[in-house]
């Protein structure tokens, strides 16, 4: 399984229990910035939170109303050779449970929430946050709730620091912060690098919107466009690429896929892909062929809103003989094929 090799060690559970466990690398993260003595881990699962949680904390308290995902989360406890762990079988909110647990320094709630909505709404998350922040309120006040990473961060109607994680590329997680756990509005982090980029207050860019493709283009993470920190990011390149040559534009695609634009070469941690722009050109698959053939392009990475039905005679007709050793990324607006080849891919 896919999922498996996120984890150091296969972790026992559920085939759906383990398509949706937290992710080694972000498992670590979280478990490093939520170190403490004592901590709870509420809605625990099959424990793969849970897991290195108890490696950074000297103590906690795994809550879990499913009776086989608890077994599962005491053998995944086992396997990594922890036995700091008291295991709590019971609902969260039940009075019963809470009196188990004494005051903590942390307490972390990875709460069940659908697996599909047309919007996702924090007033879908069970046990609500409200709830939980009421129900625990004597036990600490720092408190950190997983979210859906696709909720943007208006719709939080919370005072809490608003963290998207996006893995490999990928946006993965959303951590809200309460408490003394707050450090910032909002926050984007990539892993695994482990680099971030925080909100700031004050005057930042205006971003100028353009239909030209410059020389260079950056494909910035999704933790950072989810965060709705592409400010914070072009304020961060503009201070590297320097004043004259510091003009980065925003190049909207499509609705789900924007780069930033320059004619200046930068290199940015928070930037997912920094490409070359080869060409701009009208979108017709047989003429880009011929153009990828001529420059020993072997591989093609469509990149575009291209009909479900129609995906595969298009990258076929792209793709068509293709024997070089190179990748190029190809984005479509409107139309027009832009073809990008990867820098700085170590």
């Amino acid at each position: 399984m896919a999922r498996k090799k996120q984890f150091e060690k296969p972790l026992h559970g559920d085939k759906e229990s383990l398509r949706f466990a937290t992710p080694e690398p972000i498992a670590r993260y979280r478990a490093q910035r939520l170190r403490a003595r004592t901590l709870a881990d509420i809605s625990c699962g099959i424990g793969g939170q849970t897991v290195f949680f108890a490696q950074q904390c000297e103590f906690v308290y795994a809550v879990e109303i499913d009776p086989k995902k608890i077994e599962y989360a005491k053998q995944n406890c086992a396997m990594y050779g922890l036995n700091n762990v008291k295991f709590i079988c019971g609902d969260a909110l039940d009075p019963k449970v809470i009196e188990q647990i004494p005051a903590v320094d942390v307490i972390f709630s990875d709460p069940f929430r659908p697996a599909e909505e047309s919007k996702r709404q924090v007033s879908s998350l069970e046990p609500g946050i409200p709830n939980v922040l009421a129900a625990y309120g004597e036990k600490t006040r720092n408190f950190a709730f997983e979210a859906p990473p696709q909720m943007p961060p208006e719709r939080i109607p919370f005072d809490c620091e608003k963290e998207y994680i996006s893995l490999d590329g990928q946006l993965n997680r959303l951590t809200l912060y309460f408490g003394g756990l707050k450090q910032h509005d909002r926050m984007a982090v990539a892993l695994p690098a482990g680099e971030g980029l925080v909100s700031k207050y004050g005057m930042l860019p205006q971003i100028k919107e353009t239909d030209k493709m410059k020389l260079y283009a950056y494909e910035p993470e999704p933790s950072v466009v989810a965060a709705k920190l592409l400010p914070e990011l072009v304020e961060s390149m503009m201070q590297v690429a320097g004043p004259f040559m510091g003009v980065f534009e925003l190049f909207r695609v499509d609705k789900k896929r924007l780069l930033l634009t320059s004619d200046a070469l930068i290199k940015q941690a928070m930037i997912k892909n920094h490409y070359l722009v080869l060409k701009v050109c009208p979108f017709e698959p047989k003429k880009i062929n011929k153009f990828l053939k001529d420059r020993n392009i072997g591989n093609v990475v469509l990149r575009a809103g291209v009909k479900p039905e129609d995906y595969w005679k298009v990258r076929n007709e792209v793709e068509k003989g293709l024997e070089g050793n190179k990748t190029v990324h190809l984005f479509v607006k409107d139309r027009t094929a832009i073809l990008c080849e990867v820098i700085f891919n170590e």
